[in-house]
């Protein structure tokens, strides 16, 4: 009865659009020269070395090949359309932050960028439809996987963080979602685009090679991975970054549950 009424009742186009990724070996992580040029990348567009001071690509796992049963990921991030079937079915609080809220996270964006994004009751702004919806914490993405979940009778959640970074660079170990070479024409960063979200899946040729779309650049998203005590891994970089060394599959950094950020949307996975 579920299928059916997500078949019926739920209109087709708000049930996100899956790629197939197969089971088998890829490679997962960076090594020192993969590294190196990601500093080097900020470098030159920033002007400063503060990434390499802070080390944020030190982390990263270490380059080497895994499997992974095969799953469908969501070609793009879920979008606010998307998530509006969501809050319209739950009640769900809808994505919004006060300036509490937003001050104690201490984060460099002012509380007045965060009003673009912001929903006003049950509807996302408007024009902004497409857009990757954002102000949406760990648990809020957890929230919509659990609904949708129910609603079509598949079994939704978020992505490990060796799901996101295969469905994102493919098998072979690129440094970005096309290749080892940045373009700033294939994504959704501060290098070239509008300093704001973008309609989901406009840089078609910015695809991996198993069709997802929006995995570098565009938004942070959220993945299944903890990152210790309450926080969790984050993937992608987003509209935000420039160079874009964050933007490279590999890169990783956590963040509390409880944020929600204009930077941070989410995808699902579906087995």
């Amino acid at each position: 009865m579920l299928v059916a009424a997500a078949q019926s009742g739920f209109a087709q186009a708000l049930i996100p659009e899956t790629v197939e990724i197969p089971a088998g070996p890829f490679i997962v992580g960076s090594d020192e020269d993969e590294r190196e040029a990601a500093y080097r990348l900020d470098e030159q567009v920033y002007g400063h070395d503060l990434t390499r001071k802070r080390g944020w690509y030190d982390g990263e796992r270490e380059r080497q090949k895994i499997e992974l049963p095969a799953y469908r990921i969501t070609s793009t991030p879920i979008t606010n359309a998307q998530y509006r079937a969501f809050i319209a079915a739950t009640g769900h609080p809808w994505p919004s932050v006060t300036r509490g809220e937003w001050e104690s996270y201490g984060l460099i964006h002012p509380y007045e960028r965060t009003l673009r994004h912001a929903w006003q009751g049950r509807e996302p702004p408007a024009g902004r439809e497409t857009h990757p919806v954002v102000l949406v914490s760990h648990g809020d993405a957890n929230a919509y996987a659990a609904w949708l979940s129910r609603t079509t009778g598949k079994s939704w959640r978020l992505p490990t963080e060796p799901e996101w970074e295969k469905a994102a660079r493919g098998p072979d170990g690129r440094r970005f979602p096309w290749g080892d070479e940045f373009d700033p024409l294939r994504l959704n960063s501060h290098d070239a685009g509008p300093f704001d979200t973008m309609p989901a899946g406009s840089f078609p040729p910015g695809a991996s090679p198993h069709g997802v779309l929006d995995a570098a650049g565009q938004v942070f998203e959220w993945t299944a991975t903890p990152a210790g005590t309450g926080r969790r891994i984050v993937k992608g970089g987003s509209w935000d970054d420039k160079g874009c060394g964050v933007c490279r599959p590999a890169a990783r950094h956590g963040r509390p549950e409880h944020l929600k950020h204009i930077l941070i949307g989410f995808r699902l996975v579906t087995d």
